[in-house]
């Protein structure tokens, strides 16, 4: 077990004879802990793969240093780096049975036989595989296989980390949620460093401790679940994460307050726009937005969509589109005008696209 330490990691592909080189993935310095589990999460080509295959030593960076606690592992091939990877299609042989996949590494390893079969025990317990272990792979679900090629990994008491890239794809999704739960007591009952790759942020918000989310090449924002959506520190992570995201509205600032094309919001602190600034835009989320038949904000609705435990409604300020939620009591159709209530801070400042802070009284 260790902690990963990502040393002004980089790798960009040669570009044209003169180009600049084109960057997969741009400077990132960031310490992970181990027995932490953390989710890279953002859309394709964002480099979160790029990232993970630099851990797992398919791929070399082309700057920055890679440490696993304080050793240098920038240049180690895959097999000296004891990391366990789990991909989107589980890596099992279907000839063997559950027990012979479980204890297949040990066994190259050269262990004693019954410290082998106390070890596959010890891993099928823990991913509810007993009751298969003598059935062959071949047979078995898509969810089953998945969990024998996470056990694949696990076995080995030596494991710095364990890698995921996306492996829930191909997992019915009935089943997912299960399989989530399941690697959540896994990382909690062996206490590894947990590195999670996907698209899907409500696979990444439920698994990790941490979320990184990238896009472009770059890390956006690290933090945990709660300060993503609480305090997005980009306009991308505002967006990104949440269902519906975050609304954006472009305004001018003058003390505490924003104009959104006459509609004014009252920002709950002072700012200080830069005055080379671009663009400024205010942010709120739909989960913090209450629309009632009287008071606030006037706005006038143009849909409304009714989920069962919540209704949304796009509404109209100051010329621009937004979602708010509904109060249970209103009672708002298309076309009417209602009031816009927005909680206390929670009312973002956004300018060329990152957060910024305002002096509160």
């Amino acid at each position: 077990m260790a902690s990963i330490t990502l040393d002004h990691i980089a790798h960009a592909y040669p570009g044209a004879p003169g180009a600049a080189p084109h960057y997969a993935l741009k400077p990132i310095n960031h310490v992970w802990q181990n027995g932490r589990a953390y989710a890279l999460l953002g859309p394709s080509g964002c480099g979160k793969t790029t990232l993970l295959n630099i851990i797992s030593g398919l791929v070399i960076p082309s700057e920055g240093r890679l440490l696993f606690d304080t050793a240098d592992v920038t240049r180690l091939p895959t097999e000296k780096r004891n990391i366990a990877q789990v991909f989107q299609f589980p890596v099992i042989y279907d000839t063997m049975t559950v027990a012979e996949n479980l204890a297949f590494p040990l066994k190259n390893r050269g262990m004693e036989k019954g410290a082998i079969k106390r070890r596959v025990d010890e891993i099928a317990e823990l991913l509810d595989l007993k009751p298969v272990l003598g059935r062959r792979a071949r047979g078995l679900t898509a969810d089953a296989k998945q969990k024998i090629s996470l056990g694949r990994g696990l076995v080995r008491s030596d494991v710095s980390a364990v890698l995921f890239d996306e492996p829930l794809t191909v997992i019915d999704p009935a089943l997912k949620w299960e399989l989530r739960s399941k690697l959540k007591s896994v990382h909690q009952a062996l206490d590894l460093l947990m590195i999670y790759v996907t698209h899907d942020q409500v696979e990444a918000l439920t698994f990790a401790d941490e979320v990184v989310v990238m896009k472009d090449g770059a890390v956006l924002q690290i933090g945990t679940p709660a300060e993503l959506f609480e305090r997005p520190a980009h306009s991308f992570v505002g967006y990104f994460i949440g269902s519906p995201g975050m609304n954006f509205l472009p305004a001018t600032v003058a003390g505490h307050e924003a104009n959104v094309a006459g509609t004014v919001f009252d920002l709950g602190a002072r700012y200080a726009t830069p005055a080379n600034a671009g663009k400024i835009e205010i942010g709120f989320r739909p989960d913090y937005a209450t629309l009632h038949e009287t008071g606030g904000i006037p706005v006038r609705v143009l849909k409304v969509e009714d989920l069962g435990r919540r209704r949304l409604a796009r509404i109209s300020v100051g010329g621009q589109e937004a979602i708010a939620t509904l109060a249970h009591e209103a009672d708002l159709s298309p076309g009417d005008t209602a009031g816009l209530i927005i909680e206390p801070g929670h009312l973002h400042l956004f300018v060329d696209d990152l957060r910024v802070e305002g002096e509160r009284a």
